[in-house]
């Protein structure tokens, strides 16, 4: 999980923490800690999201790499020749 998603999941968790403390205090500041909450989950989803894409990618590069270099070796061998 990405550092920057760590944080936002933190921030998250303790937006719902300080929106439960509020509302059971009778204020309606909870309000703000729920639209905090969700701004914080959202971007927690996107940054874990994206970093599972990039590492699919890479993944797909690797396995593309690995079934392209033995056929380069074997024009190799065969101009070597």
């Amino acid at each position: 999980m990405p550092r920057i998603a760590l944080y936002a999941l933190i921030v998250c968790v303790l937006s719902l923490v300080a929106a439960v403390l509020s509302f059971s205090r009778g204020s309606w500041l909870g309000v703000v800690w729920i639209l905090m909450m969700g701004v914080a989950s959202n971007i927690a989803y996107f940054y874990w999201a994206r970093a599972r894409m990039q590492r699919r990618a890479a993944e797909r590069r690797a396995a593309e790499q690995r079934t392209v270099e033995p056929a380069e070796q074997r024009t190799e061998d065969v101009s070597d020749r």
